[in-house]
């Protein structure tokens, strides 16, 4: 997809962020808009992924897990602009009787989630079982899956990375948004995550450092060289540093906008400096 064309998906999206939890009056816009970036390039260049019909086994496609299920904004945004649902749903966000939850869930049977996710910590394990389920059934496409820096901080984490090394689960990518920000504050003071590609690396793991996941070509470098690396005996991660709020001049550097909605006034401001692109819902 031409650079500009993405720049231009992903203002729309992160305008979608700000109106659905406007909307709803409560939701997550700090790392939603922070991962804007990531889910773009990864749904609409990187993976092989069929919206419709939608197929919750995905055989020979690639798939992917939301660990860090609070992002669901930015999540049903770019789903919805994928094709997997009318754009027009987002509106429902948060509200009764709607698909789209505050964090993913099943039993209303939204295509592209596979998965209730949100109790943080075990996504990973849901995509470890994933991508084994594949090289049993003979599927060679790859599972890939979003975890919060904040959630490396969970004991199944570290269970399933050493699972995952020990039982060589090389048709794997699990990236980490590593915006040093969590709900009760920086992750440093909350639970210092220390040299965690350091500690990745210990585990087994075939690890990436991406320095700029706010930029379009850093992420899509840095998920193709991962693609690269599969195959290989080793499970893959990105520890990808992003800016949580981005894109949005008051929500950035701060924990602050982690869980909290913008009132009309802060709504209508973070509105104004995004274009919108491809047309609001």
């Amino acid at each position: 997809m031409p650079s500009d064309d993405l720049k231009k998906f992903c203002s729309q999206v992160r305008r979608d962020i700000i109106r659905m939890v406007h909307g709803a009056k409560s939701g997550h816009p700090g790392g939603s808009l922070g991962c804007v970036e990531f889910m773009a390039v990864l749904f609409k260049e990187v993976m092989h992924h069929i919206p419709a019909p939608f197929d919750m086994d995905g055989k020979n496609q690639d798939l992917f897990f939301l660990s860090n299920g609070h992002i669901t904004p930015v999540y049903y945004s770019v789903l919805a602009r994928c094709g997997y649902f009318p754009i027009e749903e987002l509106k429902t966000f948060r509200k009764i009787n709607s698909r789209l939850q505050g964090h993913p869930a099943t039993h209303e049977g939204l295509p592209g989630v596979r998965v209730a996710t949100g109790s943080l910590g075990q996504g990973l394990s849901v995509a470890i079982g994933a991508a084994l389920a594949k090289k049993l059934n003979g599927d060679t496409r790859l599972v890939f899956t979003l975890q919060g820096d904040g959630e490396m901080q969970e004991g199944q984490i570290w269970e399933a990375l050493m699972f995952a090394a020990g039982k060589k689960v090389d048709n794997l990518i699990m990236t980490v948004d590593y915006n040093g920000r969590q709900i009760d504050g920086d992750v440093k003071d909350v639970m210092p995550l220390g040299d965690l590609h350091a500690k990745l690396e210990a585990f087994g793991w075939d690890v990436l450092e991406n320095k700029n996941g706010n930029d379009l070509e850093s992420v899509r470098k840095y998920l193709n060289e991962a693609k690269s690396r599969t195959g290989k005996g080793k499970p893959v991660a990105i520890i990808m540093h992003t800016e949580m709020g981005m894109g949005v001049d008051f929500m950035m550097g701060t924990h602050h906008w982690h869980g909290v909605a913008p009132n009309d006034e802060q709504a209508q401001k973070a509105l104004a400096r995004l274009e919108e692109t491809l047309g609001d819902y």
